[in-house]
């Protein structure tokens, strides 16, 4: 039986690409999903902890001459904010255009509001970002958690670290400094942080006046490259190149994080990795300045450690570095969290360094932060415990909502896939879900001995939701376009 030829326009061919498309197609991708381009021409010093960051960050805004723009999650009024505010003070009174920007609720309780005003007399200008507003009952829950620095458009500090005596310590008293990274960048990747800046300053409702560089204005100061990752609410850029990372690790992937909470999506891509023979290490805190939320990351270790993930805790004080370093190419320090309130709540800041060089020290100052941890195993009847016992240091007070509502999240989506058998939930959760239904069971008596305890609260939460959705939806009617800039407040 004769065979019909096969039109020669239908015949396919294998696709075949070489190794500078494959590596377009990455750059590609990867700008497409962190919504953010690769930018080269920069020098990167990793920085170690306050010891390295703040004398740096101190250094460069004494030496301002034409800017300094400065945010932070939390300025404290302490020794040590005192100390930042008195050399921004200084450039404000000598001409140089000073601008800062602080979280209404990392300030909170930190006397944020009156340590700066000094600069702001000085003529300095101050943002609070997003404090609450009556019509706005849960706005409060965006914050802006970044942490950054930019000088003269020619220098910028990405970083985890907040602007707090809690970072050095107190070494006469045995109290360790709180264990953090961040780095310097110089080079047109500048212009980047400074754009991040004004997203924030715009969002807090701050006007054009900020004389920003352009890239192309900045000269080149050395060979690495660098992508700004400017994360913003409900983007989720930096969740989806975190999962790329996840699925392109050939060899190692080794992740630092302050609040980890294990987010399913996530944790199928770090353990679909290790399955593949990749090196996944999650180093975690030992002791946690929000216990709740420590309670919470523990609770997820065991579908980690039965993929062959490794992880360790953090024998010293608090481990509050955001870090990650990939096949010892690729590196990311900055603010986000591995966490829903860092991925989808937050403003945040990283940098995704691709550089051998600066990955290889990123990884050996992994190994060397290893060496002060605790291993977590799986016994022999499956249960999660250190592979040996450790004093754990006394831990340290603070937290914040934000963070916090990373641990309600997970709450939410193990209650979630319970009631609605939407996947299978694993010996991790059971501990969990006992402290539910134990927190449920409280409530329900709560709501028989004393139901106006219950009732009252909810009929005032309904009335305040109701006059806001009124007044926001007169203010549409009336005006056409709601202002959003009033989310913040200007100091």
């Amino acid at each position: 039986m004769a065979t019909t030829p096969v039109p020669q326009s239908r015949v396919t061919t294998p696709l075949r690409r070489t190794s500078s498309e494959l590596r377009l197609l990455a750059e590609q991708m990867f700008a497409r999903a962190a919504g953010a381009p690769l930018v080269a021409g920069n020098s990167v010093r990793i920085l170690r902890d306050a010891g390295d960051n703040y004398p740096a960050w101190l250094a460069a805004i004494a030496g301002a001459r034409r800017s300094v723009l400065f945010e932070n999650y939390i300025i404290a009024n302490d020794a040590t904010g005192r100390e930042f505010v008195a050399v921004l003070t200084e450039r404000a009174r000598a001409g140089v255009a000073v601008r800062v920007i602080y979280d209404w609720l990392g300030g909170l309780g930190f006397r944020t509001r009156s340590l700066l005003q000094p600069l702001v007399a000085a003529g300095g200008i101050v943002r609070c970002f997003n404090p609450p507003r009556f019509d706005s009952p849960f706005g409060w829950l965006m914050r802006d958690h970044r942490k950054m620095v930019a000088v003269d458009g020619a220098v910028g500090y990405v970083t985890g670290l907040c602007v707090s005596s809690k970072w050095l310590g107190v070494p006469e008293r045995g109290i360790a400094p709180w264990r953090d990274t961040g780095i310097e960048i110089c080079g047109p990747a500048v212009a980047d942080i400074e754009r991040a800046f004004a997203q924030t300053w715009t969002a807090a409702g701050g006007a054009g006046d900020l004389d920003l560089n352009h890239a192309g204005n900045v000269p080149p100061a050395g060979n690495v490259l660098v992508r700004v990752l400017a994360s913003q609410p409900t983007i989720a850029g930096l969740y989806r190149l975190d999962q790329m990372i996840a699925a392109m690790a050939r060899d190692t992937l080794w992740l630092t994080d302050a609040y980890f909470v294990g987010f399913v999506p996530y944790v199928q891509a770090l353990r679909a990795a290790a399955r593949d023979g990749v090196d996944v290490r999650l180093l975690v805190p030992g002791t946690s300045d929000v216990p709740m939320l420590a309670y919470m990351s523990r609770s997820g270790y065991r579908p980690l450690l039965e993929a062959g993930i490794r992880v360790f805790e953090w024998n010293g004080a608090m481990l509050h570095a955001k870090t990650a370093v990939a096949d010892c190419r690729w590196a990311r320090v900055g603010s986000s969290n591995l966490n829903l309130a860092s991925w989808i709540n937050n403003y945040e800041l990283d940098v995704a360094i691709e550089d051998s060089a600066c990955a290889r020290d990123m990884q050996d100052m992994y190994e060397e932060d290893l060496a002060n941890a605790t291993e977590i195993m799986l016994s022999d009847r499956r249960r999660v415990r250190p592979s040996v016992r450790r004093r754990r240091p006394a831990a340290g007070s603070g937290g914040r909502a934000a963070r916090a509502a990373a641990g309600a999240l997970r709450i939410g989506n193990t209650v979630g896939a319970a009631f609605g058998n939407r996947r299978i939930l694993g010996p991790a959760e059971s501990g969990m879900m006992f402290s539910i239904a134990l927190a449920f069971l409280l409530l329900a008596g709560i709501a028989v001995v004393a139901p106006l305890a219950i009732t009252v609260p909810l009929a005032v939460m309904a009335l305040w939701i109701a006059v806001t959705l009124l007044v926001r939806a007169w203010r549409i009617r009336r005006g056409g376009v709601e202002d959003n800039a009033a989310a913040a407040g200007d100091d």
